[in-house]
């Protein structure tokens, strides 16, 4: 996550330019000047650049940060994971070839009519109760009009003034690394609508004649044209780049619980536009809106709020607030900084009304408490019933991050396994085999029934801890039982204190002089004999006995 990214400005150095542009490389803020009649990225690239890095400019900046506060709220598309889109019968694979996916609803041609898939009012019903929202038994779809190449109709079915949902939360905790805490934000609303098509390009702007023969300086792909998607819209209650990160982040956890979306930000399943304005503190009064787009992480949602707080804070302290304008800007990644896109639409340029070819949306109570009743347990669930379990709120994040760890995890203590033991081996070798190997958690060959018979086998002493990771790796790569694996290898610990002294014995009679140096004050030499102990035992002897057993021996003065 990102810290606040403009740091050390010489403020005096900026009076003589109209407006400035930032980019960070290496710890430091570069800064360019743009004339009043405006510049073309390249010609940005040929301005001179001035760095400012003294630690006397980084406290007068972080004086102008604290007479401001940032306004931030977000407008998340989730893309729902139904069998065919919204208004037809097509199918939608991500990375499928292009168009090839596409029937004259999903083109607007005349005569073709949209009929509502049911899954969509389903899911939409489904996130708008786990997001603690007030229903609309009865709404509506609206045309929402306005021209882009791949929005074929000319206007995208949506829902306007009668949303399905409307006034929710949505409760965030906070990464300890971060601070910590509990959050509540606010939801507007969420509502039903249909994806566009989507513009492809190549880095030369031309596609290989040999796929499309048609299109040789790039194509318009209509698959994902009518895809249904739920737009949700926050309350503005997020005031820094981490908590707006954080609550996007917990939503994408929402709709993964839920399995209405699989929310994967790299494949557009999950699009956030960030909103955000600055005011001096103390103003209720909003300053100017800016969106933000282009935002494929969370990490990167992060960085370009702290950037965009940043200059607009920058353009307040220096007299310019009237060069913010409400506007849609882009995160480049590369020089991590935001740039302009276009002007801001307002609701007057999309001239909504209600769509002709769609009835109402009835919902029954009775259709509506069923599906009430089918939620699953949902993330803020989980983790309070993890805290009350006695876990830290580190391994309380940690496990309900991912729906199938969380699942995993549940499967294992109903085994009776202890939880604080379940949980170690979940965030220590199981992460760290699942991260070396890029496997998730449902592609290891374990299951959470051998997982707590491990840890059983472990704590009655039947197996030591260092042969339990041993069969634990085993059974990640390859699969089988504890049981089975610990007969095979010849596993079990030896607990007879007899067969353990006989071994001790052998060994400190084959090492005299290291027994001579540790009874002249070596200590440490102690590890030396027992690891001799379980070499001699193949790590089967039971740790515990085997210190108590050398450290008599070791200490005996016969």
């Amino acid at each position: 996550m990102a810290l606040t990214l403009l740091r050390g400005l010489k403020t005096h150095s900026f009076r003589l330019y109209p407006s400035l542009h930032f980019t960070r490389k290496h710890g430091v803020v570069f800064f360019s000047t743009k004339s009043a009649q405006g510049q073309t990225a390249a010609q940005e690239k040929q301005h001179t650049r001035l760095k400012v890095s003294s630690k006397t400019d980084s406290v007068k900046f972080d004086e102008i940060s604290k007479n401001y506060e940032a306004v931030i709220g977000i407008e998340t598309h989730v893309q729902l994971s139904t069998l065919t889109k919204a208004f037809c019968s097509c199918p939608y694979t991500y990375g499928a070839q292009p168009n090839t996916s596409a029937c004259p609803v999903c083109m607007g041609l005349p005569g073709a009519l949209p009929v509502l898939n049911s899954k969509v009012i389903e899911y939409a019903v489904k996130v708008g109760l786990a997001l603690n929202c007030s229903l609309s038994l009865s709404s509506k779809f609206d045309r929402k009009q306005y021209f882009y190449p791949d929005l074929p109709k000319g206007y995208q079915i949506s829902q306007f003034d009668i949303p399905i949902a409307l006034g929710g939360y949505l409760d965030v905790d906070l990464p300890v690394e971060f601070g910590g805490g509990h959050r509540k934000f606010g939801v507007t609303r969420v509502h039903m609508e249909e994806d566009a098509g989507k513009l492809l390009h190549t880095g030369n702007g031309n596609y290989s004649q040999e796929n499309y023969d048609s299109f040789p300086i790039g194509i318009v792909d209509l698959n994902r044209a009518g895809v249904p998607l739920l737009e949700i819209v926050s309350e503005p209650d997020m005031r820094t780049g981490i908590e707006a990160a954080e609550y996007a982040a917990e939503l994408q956890r929402l709709v993964r619980y839920l399995g209405v979306s699989n929310g994967n930000m790299q494949e557009g399943s999950l699009r956030c536009d960030v909103n955000i304005s600055i005011r001096p503190i103390g103003q209720l009064e909003f300053g100017t809106k800016v969106e933000i787009k282009n935002l494929n992480s969370f990490s990167s949602m992060s960085r370009a709020i702290d950037f965009e707080i940043s200059r607009q804070e920058l353009l307040y302290s220096l007299g310019q607030a009237d060069e913010i304008v409400q506007e849609t800007r882009l995160w480049e990644e590369g020089a991590q900084k935001t740039v302009t896109m276009r002007k801001k639409e307002g609701l007057a340029d999309y001239r909504y009304f209600p769509e002709p070819d769609l009835p109402g949306v009835n919902l029954s109570e009775e259709y509506v408490n069923e599906i009430r009743d089918s939620l699953p347990e949902l993330p803020e669930m989980k983790r309070r019933r993890y805290e009350n379990m006695g876990l830290s709120m580190q391994d309380v994040l940690f496990l309900t991050t991912d729906v199938n760890v969380a699942a995993f995890f549940d499967a294992t203590i109903a085994t009776g396994a202890d939880v604080k033991l379940a949980t170690n081996w979940i965030m220590g070798d199981i992460a760290a085999y699942m991260k070396n190997e890029k496997l998730s958690i449902n592609d290891i060959k374990l299951t959470p029934q051998e997982l707590g018979e491990l840890i059983a086998s472990i704590k009655s002493g039947t197996i030591s801890g260092k042969i339990g990771k041993e069969i634990l790796f085993e059974l990640m790569a390859k699969g089988g039982t504890v049981e089975g694996l610990i007969k095979e290898k010849d596993l079990v610990q030896i607990v007879d204190p007899t067969e353990i002294e006989k071994i001790v014995d052998k060994v400190l009679a084959n090492n005299p002089k290291q027994l001579e140096q540790y009874r002249g004050g070596k200590t440490k030499l102690q590890g030396f004999f027992a690891g001799q102990v379980m070499k001699e035992t193949k790590g089967k002897a039971n740790p515990g006995l085997l210190n108590k057993i050398l450290l008599d021996r070791l200490n005996s003065k016969s």
